[in-house]
């Protein structure tokens, strides 16, 4: 139920380690409503997050502090909700540590246990994007009507079957809304892909549906991955959205068909 979840009620700042903050969020909810089998799933990926604000006591009591990047894996049964993620962090400010690995490793267990399945933890952030290097083809520039921001309409998705391409397109125009809170979530999103040439109007009209459409980060990305899978069919496809950050946290959920190499870690100057 959301008025059991901790976003959007005013919430005590934790003054001691706590890892019964974390809150997990069963990643079924969101797949049934795709029609997903969870025995079946059609796409791997994972979701990578980064924290901007993270900080502990040393064995003395001296501050430390230092970013991380925390890698949960798509097939993990619950995702965790990015408030409560904030929340346990901040709860790791006052609590001593004898170094920086004991924390690595005490944060990777709590995330694994609310998550339900083994999670990467690295301390630093991958490098922000160049964008003059970036291949992808940027479709904002399009020039289009729009009048509808949601629900998605997957209808305006379309391909041109007698040209097989191979491309990635990037449009940085994704927005949802937090399902609990309706506050806003941004992200630029790369969609690369082997089939039929994805429509790029038709593409970019559809992503622009999402802005009035409450949905967490993952689930979107599920979304426009089934969506463009059922609608153009591709040979491969794979779905990468890196949301700007809130909290101290972003997350860059990716989506693709099994047996794709992930994209390198990056992260956009939005970010």
């Amino acid at each position: 139920m959301a008025s059991d979840l901790p976003l959007g009620r005013d919430v005590a700042y934790p003054r001691a380690y706590d890892p019964a903050l974390l809150f997990p969020i069963a990643r079924s909810a969101g797949r049934d409503a795709l029609g997903l089998d969870p025995r079946a799933l059609p796409f791997a990926g994972h979701d990578r997050w980064h924290a901007y604000e993270l900080a502990w006591l040393d064995a003395r009591g001296k501050p430390m502090v230092a970013t991380a990047t925390f890698t949960v894996p798509a097939d993990s049964p619950r995702l965790v909700e990015s408030k409560s993620l904030k929340l346990y962090l901040n709860s790791l400010n006052a609590s001593r540590f004898e170094g920086a690995e004991q924390v690595r490793e005490l944060i990777a267990a709590d995330l694994a246990g609310a998550a339900g399945a083994p999670v990467e933890v690295a301390f630093g952030l991958p490098a922000a994007a160049d964008p003059d290097r970036d291949d992808a083809a940027a479709i904002d520039g399009l020039e289009l009507d729009v009048d509808h921001y949601g629900p998605p309409r997957p209808q305006w998705l379309a391909c041109d079957a007698d040209a097989i391409v191979a491309e990635t397109l990037r449009s940085d125009l994704l927005k949802s809304n937090c399902p609990v809170t309706g506050q806003p979530d941004w992200a630029g999103v790369r969609i690369a892909y082997r089939g039929p040439r994805i429509d790029r109007g038709g593409l970019l009209r559809y992503l622009v549906s999402f802005r009035d459409h409450a949905e967490f980060h993952e689930q979107c990305v599920e979304r426009i991955f089934t969506d463009l899978a059922a609608r153009c069919r591709p040979e491969w496809l794979s779905v990468e959205a890196r949301y700007t950050r809130r909290g101290g946290l972003d997350i860059n959920p990716w989506r693709a068909t099994p047996g794709l190499a992930p994209p390198p870690a990056r992260r956009d100057l939005r970010q």
